[in-house]
């Protein structure tokens, strides 16, 4: 029974060789299946990426006319008549038809207002000032805005910062502090 259970074994050894081979062939399949779908979904993002990005160069050579717009609109006299009611009024629409367009396309306009949280991502801050009405490193006024295209910026809000130490409270402990101690009291927050 010796010899016909080791003639046996002699007789699988080839079968085992060919499933293992077969086990190996079949590991490499999968692997080849699975590093195609990689690369499937990998290039699918790529043009993804660079259809929405696309307009990235144009949009950021329209933005300075976006701006001479804007300054345009502020600068023009509010209680006109005549030609340069029809002038400020051709100006807000051509204006209003280049933010449409930019919203058509998801460029949005990042213009945080007083007291907004600054944030760098978004944020150029150009100076810091001091401030009683907002809290300090938060935005204190807005400079020239900013636009963002799918949520990458494109050029950063310029921004006026609180310093720090400004704010309702600063003020409030800087304006009751020095009249306690010139009374000769220390400053008391319980009392």
């Amino acid at each position: 029974m010796l010899d016909a259970d080791a003639a046996n074994a002699e007789s699988l050894a080839p079968l085992d060789q060919v499933i293992a081979e077969r086990d190996e062939w079949k590991d490499r399949a999968l692997r080849v299946a699975a590093e195609m779908e990689n690369l499937k979904r990998r290039s699918e993002t790529q043009q993804n990426d660079a259809r929405a990005f696309a307009i990235q160069r144009f949009a950021k050579d329209l933005l300075p006319v976006a701006d001479s717009l804007q300054r345009a609109l502020q600068a023009a006299p509010k209680d006109s008549e005549g030609p340069a009611a029809a002038l400020v009024t051709g100006l807000e629409l051509v204006e209003k038809a280049l933010q449409g367009a930019f919203a058509t396309n998801n460029l949005k306009q990042v213009a945080p207002g007083p007291g907004d949280v600054f944030d760098p991502h978004l944020h150029q801050a150009m100076m810091e000032q001091p401030s009683e009405t907002v809290a300090g490193g938060a935005v204190l006024q807005t400079m020239q805005a900013g636009y963002e295209l799918f949520g990458r910026t494109i050029r950063p809000a310029m921004v006026v910062v609180a310093a720090k130490g400004s704010g309702a409270k600063a003020a409030a402990s800087t304006a009751y502090a020095p009249a306690d101690a010139a009374n000769g009291g220390s400053y008391d927050s319980k009392a």
